[in-house]
């Protein structure tokens, strides 16, 4: 292990300058484009999905167009594979979507100018976590359920009407999920989980063995902030971690907004977080301008063998070697991934997870062409499961293990989900939340116990969450949104 170190420290400055150069940033935030038509199925899978125009209502649409806005291109582009259900959409409608380009800062600002302007795009991406119910009370967005194609009470869509209606404002669906997704799963190397000695964290899954303790004695011994060594990285690493309690600091309940902080699985998982904050397991982003390591590459840390652990979503891991290459060798098999550890005093894995779907934009130009894809969606979410299996196998060179721990946490986002919707409140609450869910382990030190963050901010995040349900109410009474 020492020699391990050693090489690490004699081999980091060289690696980090052929990183920066070969990578740019692959963060979910970064703006994607491209002239390459990307990767499109090929007969056989296309053949597939032909076949599965049946299943869909005959329409005639006026109007073939959507438009997308989004900060990527929801059409595929360089070394992506063709969405099915983008290729259903061609092959039973004769539709095409157009991006409407934006960027990741500036997405809503340019949906409100759309809109404003009469211009608006027809449907927006709900996986960040950030349109609801902010979108609702801005106005920005419609609900969705009295659209013509679109039965969110049939067959079709049973698999995920319930959490729709969970999540409703005013009483009316606003979000077409398509299923729930991990918000992070734990990213780790398996070079480096050998050279260190330590269990393989998908095997201690397996095993239900796979808890807070042991992952706290993996990162604090492997932490060694001399050799730039360190247990975690990433940006959402204390949301991934606190929701393993099975509890979101803020949650959605009966149509109002609920603060959990004193929730007693809250305390008891931000009291186990303060202790790691303590050793100091964290990369310390304080040091490098607020980046994770390196440039802010996703997955930076991994490959080098610096960093232990890295949650962030699978689509991270979803997409071509270019761009899993900072955190290691896929071909060679060194990425693996599993939930984030449990409370070992629980036999319950929950998982951070997030809805795959979409809203649709206010005064939307073509909603039947929307809802006509959206049961392209669903139509083929588990009747393309192959496709996409081919497609990480063959193009994206995962594993049979990957993709079975891939089913596993999919099967969790059933089952275990924890659906965190801090981010789709407001700014004020983006900013109090920042202070919050850092609390007790702020990278680069300060950190305090989880009793001192509710004494200094529990009473600014009641009085946000009052403010907002209070215009919640009022939108659903008088129909008028709030505007800036």
């Amino acid at each position: 292990m020492k020699d391990f170190k050693k090489l690490i420290a004699g081999t980091v400055a060289l690696t980090l300058t052929i990183g920066l150069v070969s990578c740019g940033s692959t963060d979910s935030s970064e703006e994607t484009s491209s002239d390459d038509t990307g990767i499109q199925l090929n007969d056989s899978q296309a053949e597939q999905v032909a076949s599965l125009a049946d299943q869909l209502e005959d329409v005639e649409l006026e109007n073939k167009t959507i438009k997308w806005i989004a900060h990527y291109d929801i059409n595929p582009t360089e070394g992506s594979v063709e969405d099915p259900a983008i290729e259903l959409f061609s092959t039973k409608y004769g539709g095409t979507i157009e991006w409407v380009q934006t960027t990741w800062d500036t997405r809503y600002d340019d949906i409100a100018t759309h809109v404003m302007a009469n211009d608006s795009p027809d449907f927006f991406p709900s996986s960040d976590m950030d349109t609801f119910p902010k979108g609702a009370i801005k106005g920005m967005f419609d609900p969705i359920d009295d659209l013509e194609y679109l039965d969110l009470d049939s067959d079709l869509w049973a698999d995920t009407v319930d959490i729709m209606n969970d999540y409703t404002f005013g009483g009316e669906r606003y979000i077409c999920v398509i299923y729930t997704a991990p918000s992070y799963v734990c990213v780790y190397n398996r070079t480096t989980i050998e050279e260190y000695g330590y269990d393989d964290p998908a095997e201690l899954y397996y095993a239900g063995e796979w808890d807070w303790d042991v992952f706290y004695d993996m990162c604090v011994d492997f932490t060694d902030a001399e050799n730039d060594l360190y247990g975690i990285d990433g940006y959402g690493y204390t949301n991934a971690i606190s929701e393993t309690c099975g509890k979101s600091i803020i949650s959605w309940e009966d149509g109002q907004l609920v603060n959990n902080m004193s929730d007693p699985a809250i305390q008891e998982v931000q009291d186990f977080m303060y202790e790691l904050g303590k050793n100091n397991i964290m990369f310390d982003r304080s040091s490098n301008n607020w980046y994770t390591r390196g440039d802010g590459t996703t997955g930076y840390g991994l490959g080098t063998y610096q960093t232990l652990f890295i949650p962030v979503g699978l689509w991270a891991l979803q997409v071509p070697l270019s761009e899993t290459e900072p955190f290691g060798d896929m071909e060679a098999g060194e990425i693996m991934f599993c939930p984030m550890p449990k409370n070992p005093d629980s036999d319950t894995y929950y998982i951070s997870s997030r809805f795959e779907g979409y809203v649709m934009c206010h005064n939307a130009p073509n909603p039947e062409g929307f809802a006509c894809f959206m049961n392209c969606c669903m139509v083929c979410r588990d009747s393309t499961d192959n496709i996409t299996e081919e497609t990480l196998v063959n193009e994206y060179k995962w594993t049979q293990e990957m993709i079975d721990m891939r089913n596993e946490c999919l099967e969790l986002c059933k089952t275990n989900p924890v659906i965190d919707i801090e981010s789709g409140i407001s700014s004020e609450m983006d900013a109090a939340m920042q202070n919050v869910t850092q609390a007790t382990m702020v990278t680069g030190g300060n950190s305090e116990t989880w009793t001192q963050c509710i004494e200094e901010y529990g009473g600014v995040i009641d009085y946000l969450i009052e403010e907002t349900n209070e215009k919640i109410k009022n939108v659903a009474e008088t129909g008028e949104y709030e505007t800036d």
